[in-house]
């Protein structure tokens, strides 16, 4: 923590709690990567926004509209919206299948903007215990009666959650309390997927009377996953059993902001009720120019063959970790305490090495000039170095974070390299 003497009885207050927390090891700062290093932490997967080709892209949209406002002059219901605005959002909408979308600052506002206001008084949240921390501060500001976490990914859960509030309440069973279900195409922090199309059924089996309305965040599958990169909703052909999908612009499609596909009055209600939207200046041109370049790279399908390089880049790192792992297990004994890495096949470009020493295995691989974040209690609820791979990797590069993820290991362990081991490793250099 920064060495700064609190000023007055308040800062006092808060240096108490930063001190509490940095001896939790919880405490968050700002840092900057050196120099050189290799990226395994951003969300950049396609490696689009370092990307000439979008660049490109990006220009030649600016210079076709030469006299371009740097400032967008307000928000979107004063000065802020503009006809280049509405044509984008039509033509996102179209690219998703959706019936209506509605542009956004970032998804945080998106999400935070949509559980604040569209659940109505009594209505209720159902959640699945791992969604963003976006929907948590939309669900602070709610109307909505209740607000209850199903196990993550557990559609036997979700069902058994429903079949009691059903018993609780006639209104949830008969049709005039809306049950909302949140969440995501592809967890943020663990990579792995929703069982979507099973929930879909369980929701519909369950509410038959049209009450139960899912809401999908779509933030880290947008370009990654589904056909040109549409996300898992169109990946499975959900497009008219889902209310509403949030697709973000800041991750697979290396620019920034989103949109919110739903239909016409939810859009609308949204325009005359969501905070974030209302009170916020809205993208510049700019913003929008690169979203519109950036989707034009989708639509032509120059993004599938950086999504087929992440996939080989996603399995190949998975075996080799999970072959390093393999070395280092004795007989009847396990090296999980030290660094598990999930057995079943990757489902996204995103790992979680879980560790009780998740600092120690972030610095080490820093020091070794790779980028890899540290990822801890409260922001998730184990211990992790998170990994994200991207398009821009090489197979090489993985390697070479292998190598120093194992030297870690080997150190935490207390293993010294056996003469095989060592010859093994000059093999690889």
């Amino acid at each position: 923590m920064d060495e700064v003497s609190p000023q007055n009885s308040l800062e006092k207050a808060l240096a108490k709690r930063l001190e509490e927390r940095l001896a939790n090891s919880k405490f968050r700062k700002l840092t900057v990567a050196a120099p050189g290093s290799v990226d395994f932490s951003s969300n950049d997967f396609l490696s689009l926004s370092t990307s000439s080709t979008l660049r490109s892209a990006f220009v030649d949209e600016l210079s076709r509209h030469p006299n371009f406002p740097l400032g967008s002059g307000g928000s979107r219901l004063l000065d802020g919206n503009s006809q280049y605005a509405l044509d984008l959002e039509n033509e996102i909408v179209s690219f998703h299948g959706a019936s209506a979308g509605l542009l956004w600052n970032s998804g945080f506002d998106a999400n935070s903007g949509f559980f604040a206001c569209v659940p109505q008084p009594g209505d209720i949240i159902l959640y699945d215990e791992l969604i963003h921390a976006s929907v948590h501060d939309g669900m602070k500001l709610s109307r909505a009666g209740r607000k209850i976490a199903f196990k993550h990914n557990s559609v036997d859960h979700l069902r058994k959650t429903v079949q009691a509030l059903k018993e609780e309440d006639v209104y949830v069973g008969k049709g005039p309390k809306n049950v909302f279900v949140a969440v995501e195409s592809v967890y943020s922090m663990d990579g792995d997927l929703c069982p979507l199309k099973e929930l879909v059924e369980c929701i519909e089996e369950a509410l038959p009377y049209g009450n139960g309305h899912i809401v999908v965040d779509e933030a880290h599958a947008t370009g990654v996953i589904g056909p040109l990169g549409r996300g898992l909703v169109s990946q499975l052909g959900l497009e008219k059993k889902v209310f509403a999908r949030l697709h973000t612009f800041g991750k697979g499609l290396g620019t920034s902001g989103a949109i919110l596909l739903c239909s016409p009055i939810v859009r609308s209600y949204l325009i005359n009720y969501a905070r974030p939207l209302i009170f916020t200046t809205s993208m510049p041109f700019i913003n929008l120019a690169a979203i519109k370049a950036s989707y034009s790279l989708l639509q032509s399908g120059v993004t599938e063959p950086l999504v087929s390089h992440l996939q080989m880049l996603t399995s190949h790192l998975h075996t080799q970790l999970l072959r390093m792992l393999i070395r280092y297990t004795r007989p009847y004994e396990s090296i999980n305490d030290t660094l598990h890495v999930s057995p079943l096949r990757p489902q996204s470009p995103i790992f979680a090495l879980l560790t009780k020493h998740p600092r120690s295995l972030a610095a080490h691989c820093q020091n070794a000039g790779f980028v890899v974040r540290a990822v801890v209690p409260p922001t998730v609820p184990t211990r992790r170095v998170r990994v994200c791979l991207h398009a821009g990797n090489t197979v090489d590069e993985v390697d070479r974070l292998v190598r120093s993820i194992e030297s870690w290991v080997r150190d935490r362990i207390g293993v010294a390299s056996s003469p095989a081991v060592e010859e093994l490793e000059k093999a690889r250099l």
